[in-house]
């Protein structure tokens, strides 16, 4: 059987990425350029300064991952870039290097869904994982409990109806000093707290869920007292999100009996997260629930995600013409 190499291009955000994958499976190169150097100093992504820097880096970044993967482009099978969700401006930028790329080349061009790169970010890491699974998908921009019936057929059963994990661990940095970018700053700070403030916890029936009450409650519990120990505060609202995101994931292995469980996102690096999650297998022997948590260096933004999941969506026969548009709030 032939290989399939695929070209995932990555620009939803602040990092500029390209990748070769061979097989969905196999990297060959993964090159990103992160901003986050850039956008420190504004406490947050600027979406035009992205989009710009996205345009000075693709066209070095591409040479690389190319170089790197000792492949030439006539051997690459299909271009996969990152459609959406995301920001705009900057998934243009990848997207319309891409559209180029295919007409230039005369390669298929394969949308993908940036949700749909972080779970396949799995499949790199586990090469005996796949479907059917559940998927806890938690980043900047989403929170979603999704259920993996094949490699491109998905049901959200649970989505958050807010913020997102990733905007409230920002947002929480913020409030007490730490900056951008929040999530592993709020980690590390935790490590040297307890979780001994007791925070709020939205509940549902269903699998939904909403971050905009514990975040209120941590920006008015520090104004009130600003002199609250900040590593207990970090600690305590680590604690409170990841007992809402295991709640959450019982409550969908006991809707569709699977006890296969992946992590994924940018967020699915907290370290206490995964902790908890790889404690809730341990705990559960009878159940005989599995866990699956991408490399650290594949939870956030990157490339080979995206090319891998752009395997399965080629393999399953997509092709995009190159009037694909960009879709920042794509749904998966």
């Amino acid at each position: 059987m032939k290989d399939i190499y695929t070209l995932g291009i990555e620009s939803s955000c602040d990092e500029t990425s390209v990748a070769v994958v061979k097989n969905g499976r196999e990297i060959l190169s993964n090159i990103i350029d992160t901003q986050i150097p850039i956008h420190e100093k504004y406490g947050g992504v600027v979406p035009e300064i992205a989009s710009r820097n996205h345009i000075e880096a693709i066209s070095r970044v591409m040479k690389k991952a190319i170089e790197e993967a000792k492949i030439t482009l006539e051997e690459i099978d299909a271009i996969t870039p990152t459609y959406g969700p995301g920001l705009v401006g900057a998934l243009l930028v990848g997207l319309s290097y891409a559209k180029a790329l295919s007409f230039a080349m005369n390669k298929p061009l394969v949308g993908v869904n940036h949700i749909q790169g972080h779970i396949a970010a799995n499949y790199i890491t586990y090469k005996e994982l796949e479907p059917p699974f559940i998927c806890m998908m938690m980043s900047g921009g989403n929170t979603q409990i999704i259920y993996v019936k094949d490699y491109t057929k998905f049901e959200v059963l649970g989505k958050t109806r807010d913020d997102a994990i990733g905007e409230a661990f920002d947002k929480v940095a913020r409030v007490v000093g730490l900056g951008y970018p929040g999530g592993p700053k709020v980690d590390k700070l935790a490590k040297e707290g307890e979780p001994n403030i007791e925070l709020p916890k939205t509940h549902f029936e269903n699998m939904d869920f909403s971050f905009s009450g514990i975040k209120t409650a941590v920006i008015n519990l520090h104004h009130k007292n600003p002199e609250v120990n900040k590593a207990d505060l970090c600690a305590s609202f680590e604690k409170t999100v990841t007992e809402i995101l295991i709640e959450n994931v019982n409550k969908a292995i006991k809707l569709t009996g699977i006890k296969t469980i992946a992590l994924a996102g940018g967020v699915s690096a907290n370290s206490y997260i995964r902790k908890a999650f790889l404690a809730l297998e341990q705990e559960d022997v009878e159940n005989k629930i599995k866990i699956y948590m991408p490399d650290l260096k594949l939870c956030t933004d990157n490339a080979a995600m995206i090319a891998s999941a752009g395997y399965y969506n080629y393999i399953n026969g997509k092709r995009d013409t190159l009037d694909l548009n960009a879709i920042p709030n794509l749904k998966l």
